[in-house]
């Protein structure tokens, strides 16, 4: 579970922000709130702002410390991370680092993992345990190449020789088998991720709806049902097969074919629907996958993320959750999220949105909604929470967003200013 992310000098984010996931003041949806140890977590928080305000850049900020943490045993020695970018609109940080810190839980021991680097090479990482109220320190790296180590501490010097300076040591530690720095590895590459859209399907997830070891179509069924869609079942033929010379022409460039054999997928997936004619008889049709609207074919693609979500604990990052859905729609996810019954293994959903009709005190508390604001003249983002202001239980929070109270809405000159400036 995460309890809080914070990142400096990054795209628009100049100075160091923080989202956090604890809980803050008030008692009310204490239906939102995982309960750990003395930790109270949210289990979602959106986060508004206006275009081009810093809220894609927030996630940004995750998906590049996640990539370079699972990519770092695969860029070769001088390798540069092309993705990572400071803050451009300042002479100094444009030549410094960028940082990134994460505090959270797993297997129920919280850890804080930091690090800055730039595109050539990573400057600081630290890795700290919480065994007991005091952080037990993993390992500290400075300047690059300069290590301290508390514990293991023969392992761990044959381990550094071992780290170029472009490369995160957590990575390289666990890839030589370092018991200590495993889960938090393991942390990074399978329970947290993000997404700017659910329209792509994997081969992995049309494999489990073609065989439905898991339950996965009753599951999407439930989900479409809910979301009021007219479909009662779901076929997806799944068959993969070896590429025979004129595929391999078409599609396998001539360098990259080995000895090895190379396969290609073939998928059909049709939907049920039960339509009732004028005598209530009913009658069903079976449409294309393809020609399905695009709020279905998302609900289809976002099926086994909520399964695996409700299943294990994730951390399900996503820019605009609203894309192609009705919000009604959007509000049940959430919904699902927040309710302990369903959620049970306590999965957290932090989303991007422009939606203000969730800006409800019904849905969320105050502490699970965010801004992103950029400063027009600096060019530099902040991100804040609601429960900054001083909002009242009852407070009417999509009222006050558009008008302004708090913030991070865009400025739009009147469009009669736009004809005469032309």
């Amino acid at each position: 579970m995460l309890i809080e992310f914070s990142v400096k000098n990054f795209l628009s984010f100049k100075d160091k922000v923080t989202l956090s996931m604890e809980k803050g003041n008030g008692d009310e949806n204490l239906d939102n709130i995982i309960t750990k140890d003395s930790l109270y977590l949210l289990k979602t928080a959106s986060i508004y702002g206006a275009n081009a305000s810093g809220k894609s850049n927030l996630l940004k900020a995750f998906t590049c410390a996640i990539l370079m943490v699972r990519n770092s045993n695969l860029i070769p020695v001088g390798g540069k991370w092309s993705f990572l970018k400071p803050f451009l609109f300042d002479e100094t940080t444009k030549n410094n680092p960028s940082e990134f810190e994460f505090l959270f839980i797993i297997n129920d021991i919280k850890y804080r993992y930091y690090f800055s680097a730039d595109i050539n090479k990573v400057y600081e990482e630290v890795l700290d345990a919480y065994y007991t109220q005091k952080p037990t320190n993993i390992f500290t790296r400075t300047k690059t190449n300069i290590y301290e180590f508390n514990n293991d501490k023969n392992k761990l010097e044959s381990l550094k020789v071992k780290n170029p300076e472009n490369k995160l040591f957590l990575s390289t530690a666990t890839n030589w088998n370092y018991d200590k720095t495993k889960d938090v590895y393991l942390w990074f590459s399978n329970a947290i991720d993000t997404y700017d859209s659910f329209n792509d399907i994997s081969d992995k997830d049309l494999k489990e709806y073609s065989g439905n070891n898991n339950g996965l179509k009753e599951f999407a069924l439930k989900l479409l049902k809910e979301a009021d869609i007219l479909i009662k079942d779901i076929h997806v033929d799944y068959e993969e097969k070896e590429m025979d010379s004129t595929m391999m022409d078409m599609f396998v460039p001539p360098l990259a074919r080995t000895n090895g054999t190379f396969k290609m997928s073939n998928v059909n997936i049709e939907l049920d629907h039960e339509v009732v004619d004028e005598n209530n008889t009913s009658h069903y049709y079976k449409l294309d996958f393809n020609d399905e609207s695009s709020g279905t074919r998302i609900l289809f693609a976002l099926a086994p993320f909520l399964k695996r979500a409700f299943e294990s604990t994730k951390i399900i990052i996503v820019d605009e959750l609203e894309k192609s859905m009705h919000p009604a729609l959007v509000e049940f996810i959430i919904k699902l999220f927040n309710n302990k019954d369903i959620n049970k293994a306590n999965s957290q959903l932090i989303f991007t949105t422009h939606s203000t009709n969730l800006l409800s005190l019904d849905l969320l508390r105050r502490d699970q909604i965010w801004f992103t604001e950029k400063n027009s003249k600096t060019g530099i983002s902040d991100l804040y929470p609601l429960d900054s202001f001083s909002v009242r239980k009852d407070e009417n929070i999509q009222k006050g967003y558009i008008n302004g109270r708090y913030g991070a809405i865009p400025f739009i000159r009147d469009v009669d200013l736009w004809l005469e400036d032309n």
